[in-house]
C-alpha cells in the first residue's frame, strides 16, 4: 500500500521555513528572551517576602483569609525548600504563556461568536491543538527558536490557547438575544453591543477560560523544561535521571502549591465578578 508522505512533507515546510525566515524567527527570538528575562530580573527584584505579602492580599480580597493562610504557607515552603529561584522562573513561563494566550485566544474567540464559517474553520484546528501529544508541539519550537524560554513559551501558548477561544466563543453565543436586541433598539453600534453588553454578561466564561489557560500553561512546565525552560520542571527532571525521588517530589510539590494558588485566585475573581454583574 502506498504511504502518504505526511512526515516528509512536515520536514521539508519545516526546512523551507528555517532556509527562507531564519533571521525573523531569530529576531523574534531575541525579543521574547529579552522580554522574559526583563520580567525575570523585576520579580527577582522584589524581596521574597514582598511578593509573598501581595500573594497573601491579592488571596485576601479574592477568597478571604483561608486562602490567604493557604497562600502563605505554600509560598514560606517552598522558600524554605530552596526553590524560590525555580519558583519564580516557572511563574515568569506560566505568567508569560497565558497572558499571549489569552490576548490572542479572546480575540480570535470574539470573531468566532460573530461568524459561524470562521467557527467551522477553527474548530478542527483546536481540536488539533489539544489533541495532538504536547510533547510533538517541542520538535518544531526547539527548531525555530532553538534551546530555553522562548521555545517553551511557543509551545506552551499552542498547547494552552484553546480554552481561551473555545469559552469567549461560546460565552458570547450564550448572551440573550433579548439583551442584544434591546441594544440594538436603543441605537447601540455592533462595537457599543460587544463592550457593553456582551463581553461583560460573557465575562464569567471568558474567565473559566482564562482559568483553563492558566492550568494548561503550568501543565506544560515539566515538558518544557526538556527544552532548557528551567523552573521547577528542571528539578523533576533532575530527580529523575539521578533516581533522586525526594527532588523529584518536592519539585513536583511546589508544582502543586503553585497550581492550586493561581486557580483559587482565578475562580475567586470569577466569583467577584458574578457577584458584581448581579448587583448592577
Amino acid at each position: 500500500m502506498y504511504r502518504l508522505p505526511i512526515g516528509q512533507l512536515v520536514n521539508g515546510g519545516v526546512q523551507w521555513l528555517l532556509e527562507h525566515y531564519g533571521h525573523a524567527f531569530d529576531v523574534f527570538s531575541g525579543s521574547i528572551a529579552h522580554l522574559v528575562d526583563g520580567f525575570r530580573t523585576g520579580l527577582a527584584w522584589i524581596p521574597w517576602w514582598a511578593l509573598i505579602l501581595l500573594v497573601i492580599v491579592l488571596a485576601w480580597r479574592s477568597e478571604g483569609w483561608r486562602l490567604a493562610l493557604g497562600s502563605a504557607f505554600g509560598l514560606l515552603l517552598i522558600y524554605n525548600l530552596s526553590l524560590w529561584p525555580a519558583f519564580l522562573d516557572t511563574l515568569v513561563l506560566v505568567i508569560i504563556a497565558a497572558l499571549v494566550s489569552i490576548v490572542l485566544g479572546v480575540p480570535i474567540g470574539i470573531v468566532a461568536a460573530y461568524s459561524s464559517r470562521f467557527h467551522r474553520i477553527m474548530s478542527p484546528i483546536l481540536d488539533f491543538m489539544q489533541t495532538m501529544p504536547s510533547f510533538v508541539y517541542l520538535i518544531p519550537a526547539l527548531m525555530f527558536f532553538g534551546l530555553g524560554t522562548v521555545p517553551a513559551v511557543f509551545a506552551t501558548v499552542v498547547f494552552a490557547m484553546p480554552p481561551a477561544i473555545r469559552l469567549t466563543n461560546l460565552g458570547i453565543r450564550q448572551v440573550p438575544v433579548d439583551l442584544v436586541e434591546v441594544g440594538e433598539a436603543f441605537g447601540s453600534s455592533p462595537v457599543q453591543l460587544l463592550w457593553k453588553i456582551q463581553l461583560p454578561v460573557a465575562m464569567p466564561t471568558i474567565m473559566a477560560g482564562i482559568n483553563q489557560t492558566m492550568m494548561l500553561s503550568l501543565s506544560m512546565v515539566v515538558i518544557a523544561a526538556m527544552i532548557g525552560a528551567g523552573g521547577f520542571g528542571a528539578g523533576v527532571l533532575a530527580g529523575i535521571s539521578q533516581m533522586d525521588i525526594g527532588k523529584g517530589f518536592e519539585n513536583g510539590l511546589a508544582v502543586v502549591i503553585l497550581a492550586m494558588i493561581l486557580d483559587r485566585l482565578s475562580q475567586g475573581f470569577i466569583r467577584n465578578t458574578r457577584t458584581a454583574d448581579k448587583k448592577k
